[in-house]
């Protein structure tokens, strides 16, 4: 164990953080630099969720040591900076809050893994869990002994809506919601990193950035992550048990929003499998399963009306509406600031 007082290692700490658009909001009295786990926390706009994602982590039944990276992602108001703080200074958890000043999905989460790399040089397995989410009281012990047990290169575990508004609960069993996964195993792809465990190794191979910029304010940077482990051969790991739940607002259950996510699904998926695609054969070959694709959903809506709720049948609809829409040029932009609602 190499333990440093924060006082002494400022420098340390400086050389984790040279990009001139980061700073150091907070640390704690002392980092453990022989840590071998990181938990990455972006951070933007919501404090008050922001206590209950960081007392889940102070409650965590495990024997290992970790640390934690907290990323401000709004430079101007930084109202999850005192939070943060008032855990390390206690030393409740260990780690930092950095800001990062330009704003968006993907700044925050390469701000916050590629700095945990750099701080912590002994870690080789970073979590990621978001401000709006809880883990459960064995949720990082079972993610890490599960790439113990299996080698994998990637790490997924369900996150679970918790409503605010309780009069909707088959909202659940909707796509936008509902996990990838209802067992534990061996998987193909993981889509999401709201619970997420990824090897250094994984990230050394895909080289910085980890998310591409081109998703920063659509969304998806995580899901075309993924794809590129995929397809250069690592492998994924799904457990089931390893629940993390997602307070879910009363204004994300409205029909107009749950559209809005269909449309910004299908956009994320055109734009990753279109990046993916080598050559102008293969982009084509992308763009005529687009098409194919919208009259296909109407008939998938037709056929899950008689048996779903309207807003769960038109859902494939919407994806791929959103990805036709993404194919011409049009994209959401939710994770702008301008866009979100805390």
């Amino acid at each position: 164990m190499t333990l440093i007082p924060t006082e002494l290692s400022a420098s340390r700490i400086s050389d984790a953080v040279r990009d001139p658009d980061r700073e150091i909001a907070a640390s704690s009295r002392v980092i453990d630099l022989s840590v071998g786990i990181v938990v990455c926390i972006p951070c933007f706009r919501r404090p008050q969720h922001l206590r209950l994602t960081l007392d889940s982590l102070v409650n965590q039944r495990t024997p290992r040591s970790f640390a934690v990276v907290m990323v401000e992602n709004d430079a101007a108001r930084r109202e999850s900076a005192p939070v943060a703080a008032e855990y390390l200074a206690a030393g409740r958890l260990q780690g930092i809050c950095l800001v990062e000043q330009r704003q968006g999905n993907c700044q925050a989460i390469n701000a916050a893994f590629e700095t945990a790399q750099a701080l912590f040089p002994a870690a080789t397995r970073f979590l990621m869990i978001d401000d709006d989410e809880i883990a459960s009281p064995d949720w990082l012990e079972l993610m890490v002994r599960t790439a113990e047990a299996t080698g994998a290169d990637v790490v997924g575990g369900p996150v679970l809506p918790v409503f605010d508004d309780d009069s909707k609960p088959w909202l659940a069993r909707h796509p936008a919601f509902c996990p990838a996964y209802d067992y534990t195993g061996a998987v193909p792809l993981i889509y999401g990193c709201g619970n997420c465990l990824i090897t250094r190794a994984a990230f050394e191979r895909l080289g910085s950035p980890a998310f591409d910029l081109r998703f920063n304010f659509l969304g998806g940077g995580d899901c075309d992550f993924f794809y590129r482990c995929r397809d250069a051969g690592m492998i994924f790991h799904w457990t089931a048990e390893a629940v993390i739940t997602e307070t879910v607002p009363q204004s994300r259950t409205s029909t107009g929003w749950i559209a809005k996510r269909g449309l910004r699904i299908g956009a994320i998926n055109y734009r990753v499998q279109y990046k993916a695609a080598q050559g102008a054969a293969a982009r084509a070959r992308v763009f005529a399963q687009m098409l194919g694709r919208l009259p296909l959903s109407l008939v998938r809506a037709a056929r899950l009306l008689p048996t779903s709720k309207a807003v769960v049948a038109v859902h494939p609809v919407m994806v791929a509406f959103g990805s036709a829409l993404a194919a011409f040029g049009f994209d959401p932009k939710p994770y702008a600031a301008s866009k979100i609602v805390s």
